[in-house]
């Protein structure tokens, strides 16, 4: 039977790394799986998603994949989100969709809270109503889990308003626990990655 997932985690915890495995490993065994992620997410190139350790794939993005007729999303074994946070109600809507219409899982990764711990539209709905929600883990500089996304500005302070999204990597953000979030303690040794 299929389900919808929701694998979420801070920032930094391998989710894309993840995402590509999976698919990688539908490949391997002979059945096809689409990689999507919404539209705007742009760092890595127009349809492309890319994982800090550098493996990367193709991707469609999810705006397109709404719009596909129920034929032509048969075609694959399964459906596999990046940066699901970013996805509106109406697309998670349609993900159940797939799954319970089509019998194709969908696996969503993303994040669960934005930098001010608060949650985006698209993990409010997949934890609503995903079938599986799992925790993928990291931790922080201290050694405890890591569960907020921290936004840092250049010198390495800590931001704790603004747009919810501006998309960034290490350069822009670190997984802290929710002690040193909260005392704006981002640890010993912090800083800025080169270019």
């Amino acid at each position: 039977m299929a389900k919808l997932y929701f694998r979420h985690g801070a920032m930094g915890s391998s989710k894309t790394a993840n995402a590509l495995m999976v698919a990688y490993n539908y490949y391997e065994r002979g059945k096809r799986a689409l990689v999507v992620k919404p539209q705007l997410e742009s760092r890595d190139g127009k349809q492309v998603i890319k994982s800090r350790i550098g493996l990367e794939q193709e991707c469609e993005f999810v705006e397109n994949l709404v719009k596909m007729s129920d034929d032509e999303i048969r075609e694959y074994d399964c459906i596999i989100v990046d940066e699901a946070q970013f996805c509106k109600k109406a697309e998670i809507e349609f993900f159940l969709h797939i799954v319970d219409h089509l019998g194709i899982p969908v696996i969503c990764y993303g994040l669960r809270t934005d930098f001010r711990r608060e949650p985006f539209e698209g993990s409010i709905w997949l934890l609503a109503w995903a079938d599986v929600i799992e925790e993928l883990k990291t931790v922080c500089w201290c050694g405890q889990g890591a569960c907020c996304n921290t936004r840092l500005d250049a010198s390495g302070k800590i931001i704790r308003s603004g747009e919810q999204v501006v998309l960034g990597g290490n350069d822009r953000y670190i997984a802290l626990c929710r002690k040193h979030y909260e005392n704006g303690d981002i640890g010993p040794g912090w800083v800025l990655p080169k270019d």
